[in-house]
């Protein structure tokens, strides 16, 4: 009697798990419809989500900087990261703040984004101070572009930057070994300031042979890194764009050469805030949309300026996909594990 008693209990909240399974589905299917048909929507194809402002490097010219603390609850992150991929998100890249200062955050997303989101590609932009083998021996067979921020390949220089104490270019060989090792492609960042525009990088640049090389033009933000009064102040390391292009003109040449100044820069990326807002960069003041988890993708992407054709001509779009699999991975397949 007991056991027919718990069975049906069992069939009855079975069944209810199903209808409500099925009816969450169909409202993220009806959403998305709503999406794809309203006039004009925006198709967020790469998104960059700036999960935490927190870092442990002190870049004078930093543009995202640690005015907070917060960081999603996991759960928030994933349901927000999913409205996102039903919008039309191919492509995610985490970034910060520093993203390795929360690894057990990080790794669950890199896990998430491509065990049950399917996207095409997982990146993450790092200072490099904080990577380790241990985590990419764990999460690297989901993580497609590893971008370590590099400035300079002269220490004192980086010093005077804020990027670090003496050691940022011996991590570069280290970070692009570990990416060869693990089949993650290696990718660098290098913003062109005052203290590097006329740093010729050629020989290191043919020494790493990363896949990309995106140089950047120092941008000023309004209430991030524009006056006295805010936490990082990046006038003094501002160059004219003849000098951006005196630095471009050294380093054309290589064939992973992406050239972005500010008038690409600050108006082609879609970036989320910790709170999972748009933010608009054009270098106003950032007025930060309300987040997709209250208003959902479309509204939120409505309140900010993307210059789509603008993303499209500097090359948004690209091969951006890891090959697999990675010699690691390999050699653990003849193992057994």
């Amino acid at each position: 009697m007991l056991s027919n008693i718990m069975g049906k209990e069992y069939f009855i909240l079975k069944a209810l798990m199903t209808i409500t399974a099925a009816v969450m589905m169909i409202c993220l299917v009806q959403k998305t419809y709503n999406y794809f048909s309203s006039p004009a929507a925006k198709i967020p194809v790469s998104v960059n989500y700036h999960f935490s402002r927190v870092c442990n490097k002190s870049c004078g010219f930093c543009f995202h900087t640690a005015s907070t603390s917060y960081i999603e609850t996991m759960g928030n992150a994933k349901r927000g990261l999913l409205a996102l991929k039903m919008a039309g998100m191919k492509k995610i890249n985490f970034a910060g703040g520093e993203p390795f200062m929360h690894r057990k955050f990080l790794g669950q997303m890199i896990d998430y984004c491509k065990e049950v989101l399917y996207l095409e590609s997982v990146s993450i932009v790092t200072n490099g101070s904080l990577v380790t083998e241990a985590f990419l021996a764990t999460y690297g067979k989901h993580i497609d572009i590893l971008a370590v921020s590099c400035d300079s390949f002269d220490e004192v220089t980086n010093i005077k930057i804020g990027r670090g104490s003496g050691n940022q270019v011996g991590k570069l060989y280290e970070i692009r070994d570990l990416c060869k090792k693990y089949g993650i492609k290696f990718k660098l960042n290098t913003v062109v300031c005052k203290l590097n525009f006329e740093e010729d990088m050629n020989q290191f640049i043919n020494a790493l042979q990363p896949f990309r090389w995106k140089c950047f033009q120092v941008l000023i933000v309004e209430g991030e890194n524009d006056s006295s009064e805010t936490l990082r102040d990046g006038r003094k390391f501002t160059i004219t764009d003849e000098q951006y292009e005196h630095f471009c003109a050294k380093h054309r040449h290589q064939k992973s050469f992406v050239a972005e100044p500010n008038n690409l820069m600050a108006k082609t990326y879609l970036i989320l805030d910790e709170y999972m807002r748009s933010l608009d960069r054009t270098g106003k003041e950032p007025s930060p949309s309300e987040s997709i988890l209250k208003v959902g993708v479309k509204d939120a992407l409505d309140g900010v300026y993307w210059d789509e054709t603008g993303f499209a001509s500097r090359g948004g779009v690209y091969d951006w996909t890891r090959e697999k699999p990675s010699c690691a991975e390999k050699v653990q397949s003849l193992n057994g594990d």
